[in-house]
């Protein structure tokens, strides 16, 4: 049960709640053992429940077991051969891992930006096809920051052999800035799960 998320109250399975808390900023949410006794707690608020034996969670979601894992999500990454060097990103579905887009490889480019068009790849596309809903994993920290600015921060200098990326840039932050999206992004935690489902298998 959620009292604040992206969406908020009462959810059947853990992979429905995780979807609206989930990198939420300071995120309250509660697991109860019948949906009566949920219902209750839901209309007495958050602030009820503190002090009960089974605490209220507050935070963006430190449990990472690899049953948390939501299935109804897309995986991204990138594999960058040199910095700069070639590059290429793509998105796979989580769950079994079957490739939804393909991109490059690119020269003269970096794996940060990589990651950051993948994202921006992912978004567009369940945009268009109104699945706001599924959520998003990357393992970038500094990929998924970028997003949340609407903008890259790449220090990468133009060679001449890498204009498309420059474009595919600024395409990206043109697309961050003129549209709005619901899909949750979360961190994937490759220390617990291992490596991302999109992950190309190079290192």
């Amino acid at each position: 049960m959620v009292w604040k998320g992206r969406k908020t109250g009462i959810f059947d399975t853990w992979d429905e709640c995780k979807a609206q808390v989930l990198m939420f900023e300071d995120a309250s949410y509660k697991s109860f053992p019948s949906r009566a006794e949920a219902t209750m707690a839901f209309n007495a608020g958050y602030n009820a429940t503190k002090g009960t034996k089974t605490k209220a969670s507050s935070g963006s979601g430190a449990i990472v077991s690899k049953s948390n894992i939501v299935k109804n999500s897309i995986s991204v990454d990138a594999a960058c051969s040199g910095n700069p060097g070639l590059m290429e990103y793509r998105g796979v579905y989580t769950h079994n891992k079957q490739e939804i887009f393909h991109q490059g490889p690119y020269k003269d480019a970096t794996n940060n930006i990589g990651e950051f068009l993948a994202l921006v790849h992912a978004l567009a596309a369940l945009k268009k096809q109104g699945k706001e809903d599924v959520l998003i994993y990357s393992d970038s920290k500094i990929a998924i920051g970028w997003v949340k600015k609407g903008k890259s921060n790449t220090k990468l200098e133009p060679t001449g052999r890498n204009e498309i990326i420059f474009d595919l840039i600024d395409r990206a932050e043109k697309w961050l800035q003129s549209n709005s999206f619901k899909n949750p992004i979360a961190k994937w935690e490759t220390r617990s799960w291992g490596e991302i489902p999109a992950d190309f298998g190079r290192k």
